[in-house]
């Protein structure tokens, strides 16, 4: 998740403290609206070190481009 959070940072300059609130309020929205074996699924890729991978699947969102 800091990885997130550090995305959100750079690209939208908000405090560390309010990005992190910012992605886990999307992090919340996206487990309750997705089915339940992929929402399961979200804390283990943050926790598993597939973070980069999500922060690059998200970067978009941000402006940032894939790759």
């Amino acid at each position: 998740m800091d990885e997130l959070v550090k995305l959100v940072v750079q690209k939208t300059g908000l405090p560390e403290a309010q990005a992190k609130q910012a992605v886990e309020v999307v992090i919340g929205f996206l487990k309750a609206k997705l089915p339940a074996p992929v929402a399961g699924q979200i804390d283990g890729l943050l926790a598993g070190g597939a973070a980069d991978n999500v922060a690059q699947g998200l970067g978009g969102l941000f402006g940032k481009k894939k790759g």
